[in-house]
């Protein structure tokens, strides 16, 4: 019973012990899995943190020529931006046709050339100008026989020799007769012909302008209704902008727009806003806000050239950096400061560099200090506004130190280094 009794005591004892055993090794794993999270995540925010952040050996920083400054209140000019298009005024664009059918028996410009106004573009040869001509002359021969027979009449009936009503008759046939010349010389008016002479029809330009588009050939029919010619004056030349709702309010009359030609090298022109609409586009929900552009500088300008403008609407003191200080990285924009941490190891570094130029040292230790002395920079997302005599407006998305230290100039090259492109050693 005694040896029994020890026995049981024995086994009791080891079952306690081993689980205690397995708690202890639970605990144990469970910490060893909580660290390896730990280690892990921290290693995911320092390679998230590394993505925004690019070194420079000391050979690479004093060959590049890095130079920071700080953001500067500047007095920018505030624009729109706004797309279009060059255009010309109705009044200033003819689409020629004809009032009368006929086949085209010469042709007299060619396309591009520039006409005055009332100048014969071509001529159409129709014979019921004929016919128009015989009624004319016809009627008028006839006023001239009933205007003298009229006073003669007249004279009678004051004589009382003749009844009154004869004169009523030849006074009604001598308004007919005037009524019908009055009608084919109206006529043969609107086709720009005389009352007498040959069946051919001028075309002839109603504005000075250049010749566009001719839309017919010697010996062709022209039928009525269809454009034979287009004539433009570019003299009026204007622009046709397409503004969103949202900034309309900013907009009104009298403002002035610098736009660029984008197929003519980037040449920049000047205008003036003198009228904009009051009802939306249905295609794009724009309104069009129509600018003048200075005669001497629309000489040279089609209609229909596509334009990418600016409109000014005030000056107002904004933060800014030069241009060259903010690049593009996919579709954001960034700058790129110093960080605090290295500024006094760079200055050391510049300095040694320096120091040492004179001395003799040998390639493995000019090597060893350009490797491990290092210049790091953060790329700091912003916001970019409006430019303006070199000046980039900016709005930084995080708050940045003060007296942080922007890169003014190389901020392409640290773009580059970031994505891969530098020369970069470790």
């Amino acid at each position: 019973w005694i040896i029994t009794c020890q026995l049981e005591l024995f086994q009791k004892n080891i079952n306690s012990k081993f689980k205690i055993f397995l708690i202890l090794n639970t605990l144990f794993l469970l910490l060893l899995t909580s660290c390896g999270e730990k280690k892990t995540e921290e290693a995911g925010h320092e390679e998230e943190k590394s993505e925004n952040e690019v070194a420079l050996t000391a050979l690479q920083f004093k060959t590049v020529g890095i130079q920071t400054g700080s953001v500067e209140n500047r007095n920018l000019n505030l624009v729109i931006k706004a797309n279009g298009y060059t255009t010309v005024p109705p009044q200033n664009m003819a689409n020629i046709s004809t009032l009368i059918g006929g086949t085209v028996k010469d042709i007299f410009v060619l396309e591009g050339t520039y006409v005055n106004k009332g100048k014969v573009l071509a001529t159409i040869q129709n014979l019921e100008v004929v016919g128009m001509q015989e009624d004319y002359n016809s009627a008028v021969a006839n006023i001239e026989y009933l205007q003298l027979e009229y006073n003669r009449q007249k004279t009678l009936t004051d004589e009382n020799v003749n009844p009154r009503k004869v004169l009523q008759e030849v006074k009604s046939k001598l308004a007919v007769e005037r009524a019908r010349a009055k009608a084919a010389k109206n006529k043969l008016q609107a086709l720009n012909m005389s009352t007498s002479g040959s069946s051919l029809v001028p075309i002839v330009s109603p504005i000075s302008g250049y010749v566009g588009k001719i839309s017919i050939a010697k010996g062709a029919f022209a039928e009525t209704g269809i454009t034979l010619f287009e004539v433009v004056d570019n003299s009026q030349m204007h622009l046709d902008l397409n503004v969103y709702e949202k900034d309309l309010e900013s907009i009104s009359v009298g403002q002035t727009i610098d736009f660029i030609l984008t197929n003519q090298g980037n040449k920049s022109i000047k205008g003036k806003i003198f009228g904009i609409n009051k009802s939306f586009s249905n295609e794009s929900k724009t309104v069009a806000v129509h600018a003048k552009i200075n005669p001497a500088d629309s000489k040279d300008l089609i209609s229909g050239m596509y334009v990418s403008a600016n409109i000014n609407i005030k000056n107002a003191t904004v933060p800014a950096l030069p241009k060259d200080a903010v690049v593009k990285n996919g579709d954001k924009y960034f700058v790129y400061i110093q960080e605090e941490h290295e500024e006094k190891a760079t200055a050391e570094k510049a300095e040694a560099h320096e120091h040492k130029e004179g001395e003799a040292h040998s390639e493995e230790a000019v090597g060893e200090e350009e490797g491990h002395n290092e210049v790091h920079f953060k790329a700091i997302e912003v916001v970019p506004g409006t430019t303006d005599l070199g000046y980039t407006e900016v709005k930084f998305v995080e708050a940045i130190p003060a007296d942080a230290k922007i890169v003014i100039k190389g901020a392409f090259y640290l773009l580059s280094a970031m994505k891969g492109g530098g020369e970069h050693e470790h």
